[in-house]
């Protein structure tokens, strides 16, 4: 029976439930936010962090069967139909038994009493569907996967076999362990997650993606390829904060495809662009999309350490695109934006001029006051807060109302990813209890037959089609589980590992057959979508890349002497060009194929890392020798 088909008894007013689900949502992020800065203990209430966790799924599980359908829609519209209320209550009631039983409870793991088995139970079955909802089947199949494998793990072949586990055991296990459902993966989003969403959704509703966009459009609007030179500009910035690629595309899409599209770049090129500049936002520190600070969560390294890593692959990624983006408008003859349309310099940073501030607001209080990320990223809500209350922006002052759908934005934002957080922690929580992480890092290995490439590899691929459709929490967590293991069992600097397996998770997003930011992106433009991911693979081609080089030599990760630092990242700067040049074909004038191949050839020798492999300096030296040829014969040319 459809919702449309529910029984007039069965249905919630409409106006009684936007008010309960404005509650809970609403709940949802203030009770994240006060656990942020410690109210609990302020107020004399000492809890352990699983019930606090137990106390979050009591509102988040209504929450989602009230707001989201069983059917499809992201959102609900229409009445809510007599089972979802009833799961909705059900979620409330085992969770926030959860919540108030759980030290007794959680030591009874050996005798498994059975209140603590049905309340697991109905836990794991209403976070599956949960997640079903709100993600997705490719996710959820993965989870139901790894539950039967849990079952039947004891019957696989060879090393793969696991340990027997009886189905009382695993239930008990996934709900009351503090590594499965109640474990690191859920703490992180109810915390850190959360409070970057809520800085992200203040610095909406007030204009800094306006603004952002605003500037981008002044320091890049005059020059060829000004268009998309903005998305890429103003993606980085945003990107970072959003955790979303698809949400970036739709955020700035909406301004920078039409002015690609009237600059002249084709819809699949302008879609691509907008898809790869939004899924870059993902690898941008100092927040990645709040995967940062999962990675030194998984890593038990300072948050600093991920952020100088990540650095100078996060630029190399929008230098190649960006000059791409510039070599495209060119080949194109693409002319500048009209100088009507390009705001005042003068006009946007005196209307504007405060919108940094939050971002020097974050990186002081990571860095300087060694704050918890999550105390960080409201310190910056906070000061955005304060600063477009007060001053306001066009005309504008942030007011309660505001505030208030920043609130209520929040939790409805973030129910997909409470969600994975709690199916994720019931792969962990399986992975632990069979042995199975270990025998797939063990068939991962033997499967690569020791060959690190060969592993590298078969680990992108396994990244990739793993990381189709989900959201970059969800994402990072699966692949940090399952594959970053086996690369450091081969000897991968962890760190580098973990990239690793970041920017191939990302690398999903532009990827056909399931490339959301791409696809999103087309449903702007009205392109072809599997057209514009390919479209998008191609301006994207250094994160395929990047990953295997800085493997193979942790300077691009800033680990080593400094003076290879420099050499390597410079070596990449300019390969970045090189390739690009290669692959559009265009310099001043269009390149033959066999001019084409010297600079991919040139590029190829450069972007190796010294001291990678054997042979990698004498590479560095022909790139070197050929890229001087080339840029010789491009002088004579112009000349002439």
């Amino acid at each position: 029976m459809s919702d449309t088909e529910a029984p007039k008894t069965a249905r919630l007013d409409n106006r009684a439930l936007d008010l309960l689900v404005t509650i809970l949502a609403v709940g949802l992020t203030l009770s994240s936010i006060a656990w942020a800065v410690d109210l609990y203990r302020d107020v004399g209430l000492q809890i352990y962090t699983e019930q606090y966790l137990g106390g979050m799924l009591m509102i988040a599980l209504p929450l989602v069967y009230l707001a989201v359908p069983a059917g499809k829609g992201r959102y609900r519209q229409g009445a809510v139909p007599w089972y979802d209320i009833l799961a909705g209550v059900v979620g409330a009631v085992v969770a926030a038994y959860t919540a108030y039983w759980y030290p007794e409870l959680t030591e009874a793991i050996g005798r498994r009493p059975i209140e603590g088995l049905v309340v697991g139970g109905v836990m794991a079955v209403l976070l599956i569907e949960g997640l079903r909802r709100t993600v997705g089947m490719i996710l959820t199949s993965v989870v139901l996967l790894f539950l039967a494998l849990a079952l039947l793990g004891d019957r696989l072949p060879g090393e793969m076999e696991g340990r027997p586990i009886d189905i009382e055991h695993l239930i008990y296990y996934l709900g009351w362990d503090s590594t499965s459902v109640l474990g690191t993966p859920m703490r992180i989003v109810t915390t850190i997650v959360v409070a970057f969403v809520f800085f992200g959704r203040i610095l909406f509703i007030s204009g800094g993606s306006e603004f952002f966009t605003d500037i981008a459009m002044v320091l890049m609007g005059k020059y060829r390829g000004g268009p998309a030179k903005i998305s890429v500009f103003a993606s980085s910035l945003f990107g970072s904060i959003s955790g979303s690629t698809v949400s970036n595309v739709v955020t700035t899409g909406v301004v920078t495809i039409p002015l690609m599209r009237k600059g002249g770049y084709k819809a699949h090129h302008a879609g691509a662009i907008e898809a790869v500049a939004s899924t870059g936002g993902q690898l941008m520190p100092p927040v990645m999309g709040a995967s940062a600070f999962l990675m030194a969560e998984f890593l038990q390294i300072p948050y600093k350490e991920v952020v100088l890593a990540a650095l100078i692959p996060a630029i190399l990624f929008y230098v190649a695109l960006f000059i791409q983006a510039d070599l495209e408008a060119a080949k194109g003859n693409m002319e500048k934006i009209e100088e009507s349309k390009i705001p005042a310099a003068v006009t946007v940073l005196k209307s504007g001029w405060f919108f940094p501030l939050p971002f020097i607001a974050l990186v002081v209080a990571l860095f300087v006051f060694n704050y918890s990320p999550e105390l960080s990223a409201l310190t910056a809500a906070a000061v955005v807060i304060l600063a477009t209350g007060t001053f306001g922006y066009k005309g504008k002052r942030l007011k309660f109302g505001d505030l208030f759908n920043a609130l209520r934005g929040t939790g409805l934002g973030v129910i997909d990813i409470f969600m994975i957080g709690g199916c994720v922690g019931m792969v962990i929580g399986v992975l632990n209890l069979s042995g199975l992480g270990f025998a797939l890092t063990l068939v991962l290995v033997q499967a690569a037959a020791g060959n690190l490439i060969v592993l590298l590899v078969l680990a992108a691929i396994v990244c990739i089609i793993l990381g189709m459709g989900m959201p970059t929490v969800g994402v990072y967590v699966l692949l940090a589980t399952l594959v970053a293991p086996a690369l450091v069992e081969v000897g991968v600097v962890p760190i580098a590992a973990h990239l690793f397996i970041l920017y191939f998770g990302m690398m999903s997003m532009i990827t056909p057959p399931v490339a959301i930011g791409a696809f999103a992106a087309a449903t702007l433009t009205g392109a072809d979508p599997m057209r514009t991911g390919f479209s998008a693979m191609r301006f994207g081609w250094l994160a395929f890349v990047i990953p295997f080089m800085f493997v193979a030599s942790p300077t691009l990760i800033m680990q080593g002497d400094v003076g290879f630092i420099i050499i390597d990242a410079l070596g990449a700067l300019a390969a970045a060009w090189l390739i690009s040049v290669g692959m559009i074909g265009f310099y001043s004038q269009p390149l033959s194929a066999l001019e084409r191949l010297a600079y991919g050839l040139a590029g190829i020798g450069l972007i190796i890392p010294l001291n990678a492999f054997a042979g990698a300096n004498e590479a560095n030296i022909v790139g070197l020798i050929l890229a001087i040829g080339l840029l010789s014969l491009e002088v004579r040319r112009r000349k002439t």
